[in-house]
């Protein structure tokens, strides 16, 4: 995968306390993906209840456009102790 580029991708995921984390990146990326997928299923089967992709992307893949989303600063990381 060449865009987003993963230092960008790694700016939205760091916070006053913690520095930029890959692995807090892939977690979000994949439970994102996880959400779209979700939503498409749902699109088959007349129900609505999740959330539907923020971004539009011309890839059919679900990590790329949850990847997509974070670069353009849809979703972001947050961590509650």
């Amino acid at each position: 995968m060449i865009e987003p580029r993963i230092d960008q991708l790694l700016s939205h995921t760091s916070t006053d306390i913690d520095p930029p984390s890959r692995y807090a990146l892939v977690i979000m990326a994949a439970k994102r993906a996880r959400q779209i997928n979700n939503y498409h299923h749902q699109l088959g089967e007349g129900t609505f209840d999740e959330f539907p992709p923020l971004v539009e992307s011309r890839s059919k893949n679900y990590l790329t456009m949850s990847l997509e989303e974070v670069a353009e600063g849809k979703i972001k990381y947050s961590y509650k102790a």
